[in-house]
């Protein structure tokens, strides 16, 4: 296995089957839908103008490239359709550290060169992207390339640390839809981050950059990282999409969430994302909206889980199974009358050792805890805090359960306030 530099690539000679040189590497190119790593061809300038050189036609890369065919059988380039041209699409460009959490610029890319055998004996060269060189090492190599003699160059770039991710651990960000869609390059790799990271490196971003991230994301992985996202970026990112998907990350967050991002939007922008939305989503955001800011019915979620006062263990079980909302929701289970009206809370921890046929009732915990709509915010905290609270519910002037405030919406409510 061979390490070469895509910035010592670039420039170099391609001698055709006779020896003659036939032009110089432009560019180095990649077809994605095919082969993630692989190259898959060369763009050469010859005298006749630039041609692509199929990778399966380099016969050897060694003081130059050796092409197995003539010039004239290499087609000429028209555009890159389809094609990832690493100088082009990758050198300079952000990209984002799946591993390290991080965005990062390329200053040059690793190349590795193995040899493959083939059934009938012959072996020809495979050229793969190996890792994306973000140090000194690679910026410096670019700058003194040409200009000091290759042998300073290498005994200076000897005594730098080496700093590079593994191809596998990059994800690339495509500003331009159009090509994004035809690449086919999608953010698999930081879908797998906890949303709070995705967060912070999509802060990191340019807003283009973040635009295309949240274009091509899962629409729930977006909602968890918009929520993460601090407010004004979260304006920025929402203003940025079509109104289409903007509902659509909209729709997965949690509603008060949702309310909180359209309540900082102008109302002509609320509208056009709340008419793109489902309409049961659409009623419970909108209910939100409503609410004064500041006070604890304006930092209530209406996901929660509410069962009759005689419900037995049995049946909040059953319920847990089909509640899709938030996590955090379900670490109190509440009980409310054939009014609505609240009667008691159960903490999950209390479901665990207790007999299916156990009445809910039999399990609340002692004192009932609430607030009132009108509430203030710094009241909710105070609560939380005295209680040791998981959740809140909140009720109206009929102590009637509208809704349920989570810790996490506490810490972020003094988060903001730092």
């Amino acid at each position: 296995m061979t390490i070469l530099a895509l910035s010592e690539l670039l420039g170099a000679t391609v001698y055709d089957p006779s020896g003659a040189a036939s032009g110089r590497v432009r560019e180095v190119t990649l077809a994605p839908q095919e082969d993630r790593a692989r190259i898959s061809s060369l763009i050469v300038k010859t005298n006749s103008g630039n041609r692509v050189l199929p990778f399966a036609a380099v016969s050897a890369i060694n003081g130059g490239v050796k092409a197995a065919t003539a010039a004239a059988e290499w087609p000429v380039a028209n555009g890159a359709e389809g094609l990832f041209l690493l100088e082009r699409d990758l050198l300079d460009q952000q990209v984002i550290d799946i591993n390290g959490r991080k965005v990062v610029r390329v200053n040059d890319v690793d190349l590795q060169l193995d040899s493959q055998k083939e059934p009938t004996g012959q072996t020809h060269p495979v050229l793969r992207v190996h890792s994306v060189d973000v140090g000194a090492r690679g910026a410096i190599r670019r700058l003194l390339r040409g200009v000091a003699p290759k042998s300073a160059l290498h005994v200076l770039l000897g005594r730098l640390p080496s700093r590079s991710i593994p191809w596998n651990f990059v994800d690339l960000i495509e500003t331009d839809p159009a090509r994004r869609v035809k690449l086919k390059i999608s953010h698999e790799g930081l879908a797998k981050l906890h949303p709070a990271d995705i967060a912070d490196i999509v802060e990191d971003l340019a807003p283009d950059e973040r635009q295309a991230v949240f274009q091509t994301l899962d629409e729930g992985v977006a909602a968890s990282a918009l929520e993460e996202v601090e407010p004004k970026v979260q304006k920025s990112i929402v203003e940025s999409l079509d109104s289409e998907r903007a509902a659509d990350i909209v729709e997965e967050m949690d509603p008060d969430a949702a309310a909180d991002l359209l309540g900082e939007l102008t109302e002509d922008r609320t509208e056009q994302i709340l008419v793109q939305m489902e309409p049961e989503v659409q009623q419970d955001v909108v209910e939100l909206l409503e609410h004064k800011e500041g006070t604890a019915a304006g930092r209530m979620t209406t996901e929660f889980l509410a069962l009759p006062v005689n419900a037995t263990v049995q049946n909040a079980i059953d319920s847990m199974r089909e509640f899709e909302g938030g996590v955090e929701a379900v670490s109190t289970i509440y009980l409310v009358d054939s009014n609505g009206t609240l009667v008691g809370a159960v903490p999950l921890a209390r479901l665990v050792l207790a007999p299916l046929s156990t009445p809910m009732l039999a399990l609340t915990q002692e004192p009932l805890v609430l607030a009132h709509e009108s509430d203030q915010e710094n009241d909710v905290a105070e609560s939380f805090d005295k209680y040791n609270l998981l959740t809140l519910p909140v009720v109206d002037d009929h102590n009637k359960l509208t809704g349920v405030i989570t810790s996490d919406d506490v810490i972020s409510m003094l988060r903001a306030k730092l």
